[in-house]
């Protein structure tokens, strides 16, 4: 008489395998993009591309993305370039402040997994020190990047200083191209609106110039951050994509909280970040502060005043004619939040932390 445990047991033996049978041999991995400019926590992924924590090439793979069983190609380009990157779908997921990420989101559903720093100093109105009020703008151009947080840290300092963004000119430039005619004395740029790294240059070559506000006044309402398409989420592997970027960043956080290795890891950042020094890379993690670690992010993400800050800065965006009209923005997971434009999401934070 045959018996049926033979059988089950080399089901079992079968079962057994399969669990502990690595994800790269039962899945070629996902590949997913993100665009990243130069900024302080941003410069992150060229760092940890650099330390070879990920392999930004398509085709190859870090131990994070083996880990996660994931291919993530690193796209860089300057902000502006990126995006217009992330809104043609051009890209998986963008390096982008919360406010920038309102436009795209009204026609790309866009999900924030994670906040990287907020800028406490690092966007600054520059001018010479001949201007000392900014009523001496007047129908001046004040040149930056339109339609982006440039214009919107300019235009919120004017309201706290008791003016009126009508009575102000702000020029569409490029940043870069701006800092660059500011320090060439250029006739027509008098005044910019820029962020650092271009706001260190333009200080360190032009004596006769100053910072007349800066972000310091507008706190949390500049938040940097990593954003990815619903789509790109819900495509197989978006979660663990997810996951990944999010332990990348992590994972360079705590190389420059280390006091063994933070110099070399700012010097590395600072190579990635406009070749600026140590001495100027401890400056700028002073003006641009990292939400280091995944508790100071959860309790961005959590508290009552991310959702007041939140609608604050959409209202003030869609009356100034920044955003074209305000998105819908929700909290939590998809399921917790549906139908929504832009989603602050929490839950690939705690996901990347079950899995360490």
């Amino acid at each position: 008489m045959k018996t049926r445990f033979p059988r089950l047991i080399t089901l079992a033996a079968l079962s057994l395998a399969l669990i502990n049978t690595p994800t790269s041999i039962l899945a070629a991995p996902a590949s997913f993009s993100l665009a990243w400019s130069e900024y302080p926590s941003w410069s992150v992924f060229g760092v940890a591309n650099e330390l070879k924590l990920i392999e930004g090439a398509e085709g190859r793979l870090g131990p994070i993305e083996k880990k996660w069983n994931v291919d993530i190609v690193l796209k860089e380009a300057e902000y502006d370039p990126c995006l217009t990157m992330y809104g043609a779908s051009q890209c998986d997921a963008v390096c982008i402040t919360t406010l920038d990420a309102l436009n795209p989101s009204l026609s790309r559903p866009s999900v924030v997994i994670v906040p990287t720093s907020t800028s406490h100093g690092a966007d600054a109105l520059i001018v010479p020190k001949t201007i000392t009020d900014i009523k001496q703008l007047r129908g001046k151009p004040v040149h930056g990047l339109a339609k982006s947080v440039s214009e919107y840290c300019f235009n919120r300092n004017l309201e706290l200083l008791g003016e009126k963004p009508g009575d102000y000119r702000f020029a569409n430039m490029d940043p870069g191209a701006a800092a660059v005619a500011f320090q060439q004395k250029q006739r027509e740029v008098t005044a910019i609106v820029v962020w650092n790294p271009f706001v260190l240059e333009v200080l360190s070559k032009r004596a006769d110039a100053h910072v007349l506000f800066d972000s310091t006044k507008i706190p949390n309402e500049i938040i940097d951050a990593v954003v990815v398409a619903q789509a790109s989420l819900d495509k197989p592997g978006g979660k663990d994509f997810a996951c990944a970027i999010i332990e990348t960043f992590y994972a360079v956080n705590q190389r420059i909280a280390d006091p063994a290795t933070r110099d070399d890891t700012l010097v590395a950042l600072g190579e990635k970040f406009s070749h600026l020094d140590l001495a100027a890379m401890k400056q700028v993690v002073q003006q641009t502060r990292f939400y280091s670690t995944p508790k100071e992010a959860l309790n961005l993400m959590t508290s009552p005043e991310i959702r007041s800050l939140t609608a604050k800065v959409t209202d003030f965006c869609v009356e100034q004619e920044i955003t074209a009209s305000a998105p819908k923005v929700g909290y939590g997971t998809k399921a917790e939040a549906p139908g929504v434009n832009l989603r602050l999401d929490p839950s690939y934070i705690k996901l990347a932390q079950e899995k360490k």
